[in-house]
């Protein structure tokens, strides 16, 4: 295969998988959201490596915090 064609099926194929990303976050958030948790819990584990538990920091959803008196612990919802 030539080079310049590798590049751009690589180009493509990456402009596909952001484009289908951002497709799924805004019409789908809840899967979108147990993804991105599903992908990042594995990857918090003790023994892996730093940069790969500051990868999945990254990965993770921010959390759903209720009101000023909530602790965090989505139990309501």
């Amino acid at each position: 295969m030539d080079g310049p064609l590798l590049l751009q099926y690589l180009v493509v194929a990456l402009a596909v998988l952001v484009s289908a990303g951002a497709v799924m976050h805004k019409q789908f958030p809840n899967a979108t959201r147990r993804l991105r948790i599903a992908i990042a819990l594995p990857l918090l584990r003790e023994g892996r490596p730093a940069w790969l538990r500051a990868w999945a920091r990254r990965i993770a959803p921010p959390g759903q915090g209720g009101g000023k008196n909530c602790g965090g612990c989505n139990g309501c919802g």
